[in-house]
């Protein structure tokens, strides 16, 4: 697709994300009907005008949708448990998916990549984050309690094979990807302590902030992963 394609489907991504964002502000619920879904829509078509058709990932794009079907059911998920556990379940394999892609965008073999006691040493921060949130949340779960850890360990996992390309990628699509990913652990966090713990004050803004841009963040870096790939 040309570069204009490129731009219109980029600024159609920020316009309808800071029209959702506006939605959750004035609490207009209709508008968010309309621009939540159409989030990571956009930033897929975006991605899709970024890269040559034979250079796309699949996995990045059925990441992408998964995601937009994870957005759609969530917002029905005071309906019930049914949305909430189908979302789930949808983000649950968007995060596969995303492990699988940030694979197919590092370099195999690097000098610089973490080894032995520094992967333990970084991933450490990580792992306590999943485990303490777990810890916290384990006996307000009932009978949630179950999916919920085995979305935790999905997140925890994802967030660390971001982690895990330092010194497989450039560094911008590291900081890119790996800052989304935290951003991402962090936007659940928010969601799952304000709907099982205790209510958290603009909650749902700031869930849906850090949820937008770390999708960003991640699309974006492994974007720069494979244009500095085609350019080498």
């Amino acid at each position: 697709m040309s570069h204009a394609m490129k731009r219109i489907f980029l600024y159609s991504f920020l316009l309808i994300s800071i029209g959702e964002l506006v939605a959750i502000t004035t609490d207009m619920e209709w508008l968010t009907h309309i621009c939540k879904p159409l989030i990571m829509l956009t930033l897929g078509f975006y991605y899709v005008s970024a890269v040559a058709r034979e250079d796309r990932s699949a996995t990045l794009i059925g990441a992408v949708l998964l995601s937009c079907a994870g957005d759609t059911l969530l917002m029905f998920a005071n309906d019930g448990n049914a949305f909430f556990m189908y979302g789930l379940l949808a983000f649950m394999v968007s995060h596969v998916l995303y492990i699988l892609t940030y694979r197919q965008h590092q370099n195999e073999e690097t000098d610089n990549r973490l080894r032995g006691i520094h992967r333990v040493r970084f991933a450490f921060p990580i792992v306590l984050a999943g485990t303490g949130l777990m810890i916290v949340l384990y006996p307000v779960l009932g009978d949630l309690k179950f999916p919920v850890l085995i979305y935790t360990l999905v997140l925890v996992f994802m967030a660390l094979s971001a982690l895990f390309r330092y010194g497989r990628t450039n560094t911008t699509s590291f900081a890119l990807v790996f800052g989304g990913a935290v951003l991402f652990v962090i936007s659940d966090s928010i969601l799952a302590i304000n709907k099982f713990l205790e209510p958290i004050r603009g909650s749902v803004f700031l869930i849906m902030f850090t949820y937008i841009v770390a999708q960003y963040c991640i699309v974006q870096g492994l974007l720069v992963h494979r244009l500095s790939v085609n350019h080498n």
